[in-house]
């Protein structure tokens, strides 16, 4: 005797354990609004208990939406499998990739990863948005100079970018209040009794790296310290070694070390510590994001924090409900930095 395959649930069972017509389910599964919030949560409740799965695509033809939005890395400099490898070994991008999924899987869409460092790779994007297989983009951009933002913007598709863009753009962005999180990091080793202060800045053609910078500088020169010696770095953990070491060789008796991220703070202390340097003992180190590599680091890193999982949330967030609403102007949100006292400072 043959086993009876179980039956698929229908939108008819979810309306008969919802006690509403087949409709009003419709209606709730397809976002529609002028649904009541009680009969919303009620018809949510017996799609849980029945098991129904929606059908995307013919709930596709009735929204003409994809359900999927594009996580999109772009940058330059580096292509095909060097770019790709870059961009998964970055502690940062992978928050933002997580704060990403935790918000969109609460909200049924599903994230496509994709990697836009070449000028194809770029139209490949445009192309995969402009035929509706995602519904919009987040991108996150190592370039000041990428140009997809405006390609995204000239083609009026829902995107929203990790960080304002170098040039004014109709598009929305989520941020950091960068100065801000300079000025406490410069307070932090002042109140330390730090009077030889260095810093390793980010790339300089990168406004966060110059909003870091100035926030630290201003806030050195209102404690009394006008004079800041500078080393330019790339972010990496090799640039924090190299700019550290030209800044020993410059200035032996630094006592305060100020890094535009964690990585280059770890590097930094790595030098620091070769050259027989104790910390915090006789040189202090600040990082910037509380990053893992600033648990990593030996000791473990003071840091201004950059909630970047909360960050990349709100962009979902607001891809979602300009998706939800194309009329919607483009929107801004900065969020604060805090200062997180740990071991180096």
């Amino acid at each position: 005797m043959s086993k009876s395959v179980p039956r698929t649930p229908t939108l008819e069972d979810v309306a008969r354990v919802a006690g509403v017509s087949r409709a009003t389910v419709s209606r709730v599964i397809n976002g529609i609004r002028n649904v009541d919030a009680d009969i919303q949560e009620t018809v949510r409740e017996a799609i849980r208990t029945t098991g129904y799965t929606p059908n995307q695509a013919a709930r596709s033809l009735v929204t003409r939406r994809a359900g999927t939005i594009a996580l999109v890395m772009s940058g330059a400099g580096v292509e095909g499998d060097e770019f790709a490898k870059a961009a998964f070994a970055d502690p940062f991008f992978g928050r933002v990739a997580g704060g990403v999924v935790a918000y969109v899987r609460t909200q049924g869409v599903h994230p496509v990863l994709m990697l836009a460092e070449t000028t194809t790779a770029r139209l490949e994007v445009l192309d995969f948005l402009r035929r509706g297989n995602a519904d919009g983009a987040l991108l996150v951009s190592t370039h000041p100079e990428d140009p997809l933002p405006g390609m995204l913007t000239e083609h009026n598709l829902p995107a929203v970018l990790f960080a304002r863009p170098v040039r004014p753009l109709p598009i929305s962005y989520v941020d950091l209040a960068h100065q801000d999180g300079g000025s406490l990091a410069a307070d932090h080793l002042v109140a330390r009794g730090c009077q030889r202060v260095v810093t390793i800045c980010g790339p300089l053609d990168v406004p966060a790296a110059q909003d870091r910078l100035a926030g630290f500088r201003t806030s050195l020169e209102n404690h009394g310290y006008p004079y800041l010696p500078i080393a330019e770095g790339d972010f990496t953990q090799q640039s924090g070694e190299t700019a550290m070491q030209r800044l020993l060789l410059d200035h032996p008796d630094l006592d305060g070390v100020f890094a535009a991220n964690d990585l280059m703070a770890h590097g930094a202390v790595l030098v620091l510590q070769k050259a027989g340097r104790r910390v915090p003992d006789d040189v202090a180190v600040v990082g910037f994001d509380d990053s893992p590599p600033a648990l990593a680091s030996r000791p473990r890193l003071t840091t201004v924090r950059q909630p970047v999982e909360e960050m990349a949330a709100e962009m979902a967030r607001l891809l979602l409900a300009r998706i939800e609403d194309p009329d919607q102007p483009p929107r801004q949100v900065v969020f604060n930095p805090t200062l997180i006292v740990r071991d180096s400072a």
